[in-house]
């Protein structure tokens, strides 16, 4: 009897471990801090540990983080975005035209105030308009035809990218303003803390709330758990879907002008493997993508790896295509640890 109950115990404990949330925060976090403490034990001195690098940790990491956002809401919803590095490219380059023809002929000081900040201003809206609307063409493909969302993303990304590539010849958009460069993409808060950073930062801190302590983030976890318990609880599942994947395609033309603030372009063929990083990201921390399982901290931590290792790896003299079989088995065992996590619970 008693060893009937150790191992019953035993059993409850390990599912009770494998559902904890803060576990696998804490699990995540101690693998970034791992990679983060052996590379400034073994990279040469003045290297790693320099406040240049960390920043530019943080900047390589701040765009995947705004995609990385969004991305969590949906795959916490049950759905996915394939076409998030071509909406990249279409809001970029939508901005990025508006932009240039309208203070190219700028000169002296017409190149100051509303006549070149107007324009900039403009420019960034209708990037993040542009974002919105092809988010919510994929939502409403998704809802309305139900095609399996990887299917359908797949599919519209092909038809956006091309559509981009059909309107700028497939080359590079340049002229945006160096004054936008020099002001955000290059600038720093407090001249410590990049831009880009900050951005990424108060969405995340936006996004983190919305999903930990409201209301429709309690319905976009029961959505991605069980749409169909969900639906008959009255929530409007396809509405709420749709939302979310306007609120990727937002991110996406925010991401896009951010990229066209720091280099004065908008680059038609940069950003092929933009979706599978973020997805990468998202899951390696702690998001399923079987839905309704998430939180914005690992998505954070997930987004940081890369960037950390990419970092490491360069000042070391390694290749850094090593980092992408690091995170390659990583992103293995973070999806192995769900399936198990998914298969204990559910024969529990």
């Amino acid at each position: 009897m008693s060893t009937t109950t150790t191992s019953t115990d035993t059993g409850s404990l390990a599912e009770r471990l494998l559902a904890s949330r803060r576990l696998a925060n804490m699990t995540i976090f101690g693998l970034f801090l791992a990679i983060f403490v052996l590379f400034a034990i073994f990279s040469p001195s003045g290297t790693f540990l320099t406040e240049s690098n960390v920043q530019n940790i943080a900047l390589s990491a701040s765009g995947v983080l705004i995609l990385g956002a969004g991305v969590t809401f949906l795959l916490v919803a049950g759905g996915i975005d394939l076409s998030v590095g071509a909406m990249v490219v279409f809001a970029s380059v939508a901005g990025a035209k508006f932009m240039s023809s309208r203070t190219a002929d700028l000169t002296g000081g017409d190149r100051a105030g509303w006549s070149l900040w107007g324009p900039v201003l403009a420019g960034v809206v209708i990037a993040v308009v542009v974002g919105t609307l092809w988010g919510l063409f994929n939502g409403l493909v998704v809802v309305r035809t139900r095609i399996p969302p990887f299917i359908a993303t797949l599919a519209s990304s092909t038809v956006i990218l091309g559509i981009a590539q059909v309107w700028t010849g497939g080359l590079n958009v340049s002229g945006a303003p160096s004054e936008l460069q020099s002001a955000f993409g290059l600038g720093e808060l407090f001249g410590i803390v990049p831009w880009p950073v900050v951005v990424a930062i108060v969405v995340v801190a936006v996004l983190w709330i919305v999903l930990s302590q409201t209301r429709l983030g309690l319905r976009l976890y029961a959505i991605g758990a069980n749409p169909e318990s969900a639906r008959r609880a009255g929530v409007n599942v396809g509405r709420y879907t749709i939302a979310v994947y306007g609120l990727v395609g937002f991110l996406a033309g925010l991401a896009g002008m951010i990229d066209v603030a720091r280099f004065t372009t908008a680059t038609v063929g940069g950003y092929s493997a933009t979706a599978l990083n973020v997805i990468t990201a998202v899951v390696i921390g702690g998001t399923s993508l079987w839905g309704g399982r998430g939180n914005m901290p690992g998505t954070v931590i997930g987004s940081l790896i890369p960037a950390t290792l990419t970092s490491g790896f360069v000042i070391m003299g390694l290749q850094p295509f090593w980092q992408n079989v690091a995170v390659g088995c990583v992103l293995l065992t973070a999806v192995a640890i769900d399936q198990y996590r998914r298969e204990r619970l559910g024969s529990g």
